[in-house]
């Protein structure tokens, strides 16, 4: 099975739940944004959250189908086609051969999800394979590119109740290194203010904006580079927080004022530009069950799945159907 690209946004690229182990060789884990449209185009399709899926920033394409190929919609919604006929997002469809699924751009947050039967298929390096586009591993999908997918048995027609996380929103957190570096007031503050997502945003990082002061730490300037990780807060010279995401670097040395919990990097990084975003602290043991009900929930997504039932004002071709069997008279 296998979709052929024929027109793609600017920033799409293959990702599966990344590369970990390899921080001290300087590399990143990359992988999705949102790991959790991961685990719904999985449950959709019945298979792993280990496949590979296509991830598209902002923008989707369209692709045509070289043979039947099952697909499933997740993350970011986005207007999405097959021959020209609305589907629905956060569910599975089929494809047969010849046809065009076309997507557009996103309606809500950031990053849409297409996954294919069987994972999209692509070279496995260092056991992953994500693209990591700033170690120059892999590269943007192309028009023209064929995403092959690998072996695929399973049903379609399914939907699922997606996760809110599209609109910003309360970000949970816990001390980092360097949190000591702030005093209280600057804390106090920071778990305060009503902060937007910036439009300064890439795979590497996003921009956080307030109207009040910037923050600082004490010493700023002498903190030594040190292992940084997807998550964590840093604040630059201009005391604006940026929340490094899944191709961040692997040391640095601007202050850390917290970390996002794992949990909730899904609504992170689909929260739109100029969307809310506020922090709340909390203890390691509340952030170990935050991450314990997440990691639950993400196993129990192939039981909440069910079958997708068209809308009859969605169905272009209604009239085409035999809705009703047999001669019915008018007068009798």
């Amino acid at each position: 099975m296998s979709l052929t690209v024929r027109r793609i946004g600017p920033a799409c690229t293959l990702q599966d739940q990344g590369r970990t182990g390899f921080l001290d060789q300087g590399l990143s884990r990359s992988g999705a944004a949102d790991i959790l449209a991961l685990h719904e185009g999985a449950a959709l399709l019945g298979q792993s959250p280990d496949c590979a899926a296509l991830e598209m920033a902002g923008m989707g394409g369209e692709f045509e189908a070289s043979q039947p190929t099952r697909i499933a919609l997740t993350g970011a919604p986005m207007k999405a086609s097959i021959d020209g006929s609305p589907v629905v997002w956060n569910a599975s469809h089929q494809l047969t051969q010849g046809q065009r699924l076309v997507i557009g751009a996103a309606l809500q947050g950031n990053y849409g999800y297409l996954h294919v039967g069987g994972g999209v298929e692509a070279a496995v390096f260092l056991g992953s394979r994500s693209t990591h586009l700033t170690a120059k591993i892999g590269r943007v999908v192309q028009a023209g590119d064929v995403l092959a997918a690998g072996p695929d048995t399973g049903n379609t027609g399914l939907k699922l109740i997606p996760s809110e996380r599209f609109s910003g929103g309360v970000l949970h957190v816990v001390a980092s290194f360097q949190t000591s570096l702030f005093d209280n007031t600057a804390l106090d503050r920071f778990a305060r203010t009503k902060f937007r997502r910036g439009t300064r945003a890439n795979r590497m990082g996003m921009q956080l904006e307030s109207d009040g002061d910037g923050f600082a730490a004490k010493g700023q300037l002498n903190i030594l580079s040190e292992v940084i990780t997807p998550g964590d807060i840093q604040m630059t010279g201009t005391g604006s927080p940026f929340i490094l995401l899944p191709e961040c670097q692997t040391t640095g040395g601007y202050p850390r004022i917290a970390t996002v919990l794992p949990c909730d990097m899904p609504r992170a990084a689909q929260t739109p530009a100029g969307a809310p975003i506020r922090f709340e602290f909390v203890t390691i043991d509340q952030a170990m069950a935050l991450h314990t009900r997440f990691q639950s929930e993400l196993a129990h997504l192939p039981r909440q799945v069910e079958p997708l039932l068209r809308d009859p004002h969605d169905i272009a071709d209604l009239l085409s159907y035999q809705l009703i069997s047999g001669v019915i008279s008018a007068t009798d």
